[in-house]
């Protein structure tokens, strides 16, 4: 057996064994249950999601364990309730990563990545208590920036998408044209609507030329905030109010966190 696989193993035997002590033992473990344990994921999840976008390899390594607690955590509730264990969870599984990979373990031809997920999609189609539609299996509560972008991406595994992705942006321009036009009618209402829409296309294009429009926005958000700290340090530093200086005077300290890179 890999030297690897045998401590991991080890390893996760041992977390096992913690997980049924700690269940037994400590009152707050063996007071969780499923909807406790739902937004304490939902937090480690996003704190994993930060240590990714920083590169922290460091904080990488605890996060992965702090949500693997929650995936044994899960498990030792559904074998206490008899309604699922963790070996039926990694079997079921395990039997689709091979279902869905018949480009590795059958006779499916798959050349590109793409290939793949238009496979995926189609076998999802096709599974016993599967999707019965396209666009299922995209949670309602995920966050909307991310669902556009994932409705968009399952579409185009069964070909509804641009022949030419350049079109994309006369589709742009036709949204940012119907938005501006409700904003100058003053229609709150419309004009929502025709921002989701323009938003929606954005996003399109952002897939269409391979930008994760997630991840950029996040790189965004990370800059702005880098950019108004630097601009608010300024400030302290110097024993002036923020809120007393003029924009423009904002603006040549936040011209200044650029030229730092920041």
């Amino acid at each position: 057996m890999n030297t690897n696989i045998d401590a991991a193993l080890k390893s996760f035997e041992r977390l096992l064994l913690i997980m049924d002590e700690l269940r037994e033992k400590c009152p707050w473990d063996r007071e969780q249950t499923l909807e406790s344990l739902r937004t304490l994921t939902i937090e480690e999840t996003y704190e994993l999601a930060d240590a990714i976008t920083k590169n922290n390899t460091k904080e990488l390594k605890k996060e992965i364990g702090d949500l693997l607690l929650h995936i044994v955590f899960y498990a030792k509730i559904g074998s206490e309730t008899n309604d699922f264990t963790l070996d039926q969870i990694i079997d079921g599984l395990n039997e689709k990563l091979i279902y869905r990979h018949p480009h590795i373990f059958g006779e499916t031809q798959a050349e590109t990545s793409n290939d793949v997920k238009e496979n995926w999609e189609k076998l999802k189609l096709k599974e016993k208590g599967g999707n019965k539609t396209v666009l299922a299996g995209i949670p309602k509560s995920m966050p909307s920036l991310i669902k556009a972008y994932r409705l968009q991406d399952k579409a185009r595994g069964v070909g509804f998408d641009w022949k030419q992705r350049e079109d994309v942006w006369e589709k742009v321009a036709e949204e940012l044209g119907e938005l501006q036009t409700e904003i100058a009618q003053a229609d709150a209402e419309k004009s929502e609507a025709e921002f989701g829409d323009f938003l929606f296309s954005i996003i399109n294009a952002a897939r269409l030329y391979n930008i994760n429009p997630d991840n950029a926005l996040e790189r965004t958000n990370t800059k702005f905030i880098q950019r108004f700290n630097y601009l608010e340090e300024q400030t302290i530093q110097k024993g002036i109010d923020l809120k007393h200086l003029t924009l423009e005077q904002m603006n040549i300290i936040w011209n200044e966190a650029k030229t730092k890179g920041l």
